[in-house]
């Protein structure tokens, strides 16, 4: 009886994956991606309304972490729909060739302190360049995961603000971007 009930424990066991190595739930709602350009030396903030995540963290081997960050550019909201359509015109974001930005990461490393980066390509308009995106991630009181960190990213690596955007001098190369997703295996997935 004993071997038998040993058997059925073993074999649960290996049927369930651990929770650290499951993708975690996004909580949309709750979640942002944020960025700052600077225009004639003025910090002008947008956001990206629609995006999808897909985190596997696992803070004790941060090292076989992975994340794939999808960000719908067409969703660019600076609050000004004239600005908004201009943007996904062929000059800025070329949306209709170009519709999404994606981060992939395959792992991550341990900066101490709750502090960690991820390494990885993020593309944008076809082009992709090898970033380094430190983050934090803090427990909520319902156990859920915040990831949040910032990076900087140079624009015209990726073709964005082309023909007379290219002069720095009314848009800066610099583009600071900031996320904040909330992750845990209760939230509710995104439709």
């Amino acid at each position: 009886m004993l071997k038998t009930i040993t058997i059925l424990c073993t074999t649960i066991a290996l049927l369930i994956p651990p929770l650290a190595g499951n993708a975690q739930q996004i909580d949309y709602g709750r979640s942002q991606i944020t960025f700052t350009s600077r225009q004639m030396n003025v910090p002008v903030e947008a956001k990206f309304n629609k995006f999808t995540a897909q985190i596997t963290f696992n803070a004790a081997k941060p090292e076989s972490s992975k994340a794939t960050i999808e960000v719908d550019v067409g969703s660019y909201d600076i609050g000004y729909d004239e600005f908004n359509n201009e943007v996904q015109k062929k000059d800025w974001f070329d949306t209709r060739n170009f519709p999404r930005a994606i981060f992939v990461s395959s792992s991550a490393r341990a900066l101490g302190n709750g502090r960690y980066e991820a390494r990885g390509p993020l593309t944008i308009k076809g082009r992709a360049h090898e970033i380094t995106a430190p983050f934090t991630v803090k427990t909520d009181a319902s156990g859920n995961s915040i990831f949040e960190g910032t990076f900087n990213i140079r624009r015209l690596q990726y073709n964005i603000g082309e023909g007379v955007w290219k002069h720095t001098d009314v848009v800066a190369d610099e583009v600071q971007i900031r996320f904040r997703l909330h992750a845990g295996g209760n939230l509710p997935l995104r439709k």
